[in-house]
């Protein structure tokens, strides 16, 4: 499996059949996804990892990272309808590849995640509705794992590295991405609209 192959794979999911405004839902190019999970996976924090995914949407990340070896994943989002269909989308990937993956699926808010893992990824709401709604994946992220990968506007970098240092954590900037969000809500304009997002890691310090 290599990095071009995984986006054709995670390609092929389903994603959203009617978006949520409130939630920010908006799916991540299969591009992308596939990018950052290759960076993680060749710092060693995928395979043989327990991850989850937090505000899963529809599977992306958590089933690329199955595809790449993680040992199990957890999907969490608050949505019922999208969480069926990253259920869907891992049957889907699992009879394409022949293969059964260990995965649990979790429909609850956030605030009521409390699972130890190895590394979690998200790309969680920008905050564009609700100001800060990253914040709290951000903390409940940090509470469950030492390791995170995740999505933020690149306007709010210096939250986050505050964030992370006040919680005892360093956080790095891996790169700069032009994120698409398509015309799918009644008051977008444009066909699709690039929002520049940086993808970062955050990591405990070691005592």
């Amino acid at each position: 499996m290599n990095k071009k192959q995984l986006a054709i794979l995670l390609s092929k999911l389903k994603t959203f059949e009617k978006q949520d405004i409130n939630l920010e839902q908006y799916p991540t190019e299969c591009e992308i996804a596939a990018e950052s999970l290759w960076f993680a996976y060749m710092q060693s924090d995928i395979k043989n990892k327990i991850i989850a995914d937090l505000g899963c949407g529809n599977g992306i990340f958590g089933i690329g990272s199955l595809i790449l070896g993680a040992k199990k994943v957890i999907f969490l989002d608050v949505d019922k309808k999208i969480l069926d269909i990253a259920y869907k989308n891992l049957k889907f990937i699992e009879k394409k590849l022949n293969k059964k993956f260990n995965a649990i699926f979790i429909n609850k808010h956030i605030k009521d995640f409390h699972n130890k893992v190895d590394v979690v990824i998200q790309n969680p709401p920008f905050g564009v509705k609700n100001t800060h709604a990253d914040k709290l994946f951000l903390l409940i992220a940090m509470e469950n794992s030492n390791k995170i990968y995740t999505f933020h506007k690149i306007e709010s970098q210096s939250f986050i590295e505050q964030l992370a240092q006040e919680n005892g954590f360093k956080s790095k900037k891996i790169m700069t991405l032009n994120f698409p969000l398509k015309r799918t809500l009644f008051f977008h304009t444009k066909k699709v609209y690039n929002v520049k997002v940086g993808f970062w890691k955050i990591e405990r310090f070691k005592k």
